[in-house]
């Protein structure tokens, strides 16, 4: 009876060795799986050498509105949108009757002030006025003096020169015009000194990947079949409310070209300089699908050094903008953060780069 047991149970034990074969083996092959990942560099580290595209359109970073320091009507404007201008030249006059007339009444105080300080001065060298008289004369004097200076100033600025070499872009009021003080009149730029700003949007990654002194090919609408040098001069350590990107400026390089103008539409290509620094400074503004789980200021976050194992670690949360996590800390020796494949992950899983 027991060998006719024996040899029932046979089937039934092979199944289950088969079964438990089966689970150790998938078990085997569930924690050796590679996640496939998404990077964003970070602290100086670039994810190969892919250019980035972006647009934007041209400046000179040194438009400046011109006004009238005084309120008014205006007498004169001698240049119109377009005209070129050189430093010093004058652009426009308010009519002075009113003004003339306030620097006279000043003047003719300041001179009656005078009067009144040299007649008690001889009053008190005579001891007839006392000292607090003369000091009180003198005050006065000193007073009509400094509004006599404060009108002649204000006539001086009622009208416009221009402040550099360059154009005008906008005329923002007309001859005959009652403008209050501070009104812009025109709009100026130094394009007459060449120095072209491509100003682009950045997203968030893109902003990641660039520093200044990254180099650039600009193409210019206006000059077809030509590309141009550029370097990234500076990128913005804050986002834009209005547009809700970030923003850099790109310098053209050599020689500038002649058909380019104020708010005409660019286009470049970034190439990001493949170099890694020692260390991270941060803050770092990083997707918020990067942060795994948040506990008041700590979150974890998983990074990788080598492109192949992800690293589970605890980072300091600093605060929250759009779309983005400010860490303030945790993030210096990491070479890369992991943005997509995260929920998948375990500290330590091996990885694939997409």
């Amino acid at each position: 009876m027991k060998t006719i047991h024996a040899i029932l149970l046979l089937p039934f034990l092979a199944v289950f060795v088969t079964s438990c074969g089966d689970n150790k083996a998938a078990e085997n092959k569930n924690t050796t799986e590679v996640i496939p990942v998404k990077l964003l560099p970070l602290n100086g580290q670039s994810a190969g050498t892919a250019a980035i595209a972006v647009s934007g359109q041209f400046t000179t970073d040194d438009e400046t509105m011109l006004s009238f320091k005084t309120g008014g009507i205006i007498q004169s404007l001698l240049v119109k949108e377009g005209d070129a201008i050189k430093t010093g030249q004058l652009l426009a006059t308010l009519n002075l009757t009113e003004i003339n007339a306030q620097v006279t009444q000043a003047q003719l105080g300041f001179e009656k002030a005078q009067r009144d300080y040299n007649r008690v001065l001889h009053l008190y060298q005579d001891s007839v006025a006392t000292l607090e008289q003369l000091q009180n004369a003198k005050t006065a004097m000193s007073i009509a003096e400094e509004q006599f200076k404060s009108a002649e100033f204000n006539r001086s600025h009622s009208q416009i020169r221009a402040t550099s070499n360059g154009y005008v872009l906008r005329k923002l009021a007309n001859e005959g015009q009652l403008v209050q003080p501070g009104t812009a009149i025109f709009e100026t730029n130094g394009a007459a000194a060449g120095n072209w700003l491509l100003r682009v949007d950045l997203s968030n990654k893109q902003w990641a990947a660039i520093q200044p002194q990254d180099k650039a090919t600009i193409e210019i609408e206006s000059v077809a079949g030509k590309t141009f040098e550029g370097t990234v001069v500076r990128k913005t350590e804050g986002l834009n409310q209005t547009s809700g990107t970030f923003r850099a400026d790109i310098r053209l390089n050599g020689t500038k070209p002649a058909a380019i103008a104020y708010g005409m539409f660019g286009k470049a290509i970034i190439q990001p300089a493949a170099t890694v620094t020692a260390t991270g400074a941060g803050p770092w503004s990083i997707p918020y699908e990067a942060l795994m789980e948040g506990d008041g200021s700590t979150g974890y976050v998983f990074v990788t050094n080598d492109r192949k194992t992800a690293r589970k670690i605890t980072v300091t949360i600093g605060g929250m903008e759009k779309d983005q996590v400010i860490i303030t800390k945790g993030l210096e020796a990491a070479g890369a953060l992991i943005i997509s494949g995260s929920a998948y992950l375990t500290d330590g899983s091996p990885i694939s780069v997409k």
